[in-house]
């Protein structure tokens, strides 16, 4: 499907919780117990990925919250993965629960993984997200094991907390088959309270010249990619703010509770509740004219992105 701005959408993040036990200091930091909001079924989520395969959607991210938390998530999993002319199925995750889980996820359709990995220190990740550092190290060996790569390794820079540890994780590609990705901060849910702890990666980059460009891997892919030479992984570079790529933007975005968001930085959802009830035509055009309706580019420059955080939108 061909939005109003000539970009064809094909991708599609699907939120299937937006429930998750930690509380990282640039999501819910100041948040206490997440509840459990109303949630579509597996059945749903099915139908929806079906109906958008027909517009073209190929791609699909299981996100959240933390996706592990669903109790029904390898039913999930195996529905959305089995439909034919779906291309790839990913999921992102903490990783607090993938241990003892990977192989599974594997086996029911799941075809790689997104981890989050904010530091390599045990003390500091707790301080930044509350959770357990061994359990991610764990994962990711269970994750590798299982044949779920690409691996990518997401880490949000947050200046004064990880930013120390850059050329730790890049060390992490040396001689393992991992993507290794800094991100931004972003002003989401946050009223621009993180802007004083934002790093550039333009600022990164241009401290490691020795980082060798790569090609992208596939279209709209929101990451500029280099390698260290001789070294098995990549790194990737995601810089919603400081190298905007609103103008190859390829994706739509599914909340758990059954909104359509069409941009993460822009407040404007539409929900497929009532469409939901109804027939697969229906939903259909409800999903084509939000989808030719994309706006052009986020909001984040001005602060005014998003109301929500990410565990509410789908990381």
């Amino acid at each position: 499907m061909i939005d109003q701005y000539g970009r064809e959408i094909t991708y599609l993040r699907l939120s299937v919780t937006e429930r998750c036990q930690l509380r990282c200091t640039y999501c819910r930091a100041d948040e206490g117990v997440c509840p459990k909001a109303e949630e579509l079924s597996a059945e749903e989520f099915e139908r929806i990925v079906r109906v958008m395969t027909r517009l073209g959607i190929s791609k699909v991210r299981l996100t959240g919250g933390e996706p592990l938390l669903r109790k029904d998530i390898l039913e999930i999993v195996a529905r959305v993965g089995s439909l034919p002319d779906l291309k790839d199925l990913s999921m992102t995750t903490n990783a607090q629960m993938l241990a003892g889980k990977a192989s599974a996820l594997k086996s029911a359709g799941l075809r790689r993984l997104n981890i989050s990995l904010d530091s390599l220190k045990p003390d500091v990740f707790r301080k930044m997200t509350g959770g357990d550092l061994q359990l991610v190290l764990d994962g990711i060996d269970e994750a590798l094991a299982a044949g779920l790569v690409p691996l990518k390794i997401n880490v949000v820079v947050v200046a004064g907390m990880n930013d120390g540890e850059i050329d730790d994780f890049i060390a992490l590609t040396r001689s393992r088959p991992l993507d290794v990705r800094f991100i931004e901060l972003m002003p989401i849910g946050d009223q621009g309270r993180n802007a004083g702890r934002r790093i550039s990666n333009q600022d990164l980059l241009r401290e490691r010249p020795y980082l060798q460009a790569l090609p992208p891997r596939y279209p709209g892919q929101p990451s500029s990619d280099y390698q260290m030479p001789g070294y098995q992984g990549r790194v990737g570079f995601i810089s919603p703010i400081s190298h905007q790529f609103c103008a190859d933007c390829n994706r739509i975005r599914v909340m758990s509770d059954g909104m359509l968001r069409p941009c993460l930085g822009v407040d404007r959802q539409i929900s497929l509740k009532e469409a939901l009830a109804g027939d697969d035509e229906g939903l259909l055009e409800l999903i084509r004219r939000v989808i030719y309706e994309k706006p052009i580019g986020h909001a984040f420059q001005s602060c005014s992105g998003s109301e929500r955080n990410m565990s509410r939108i789908g990381g």
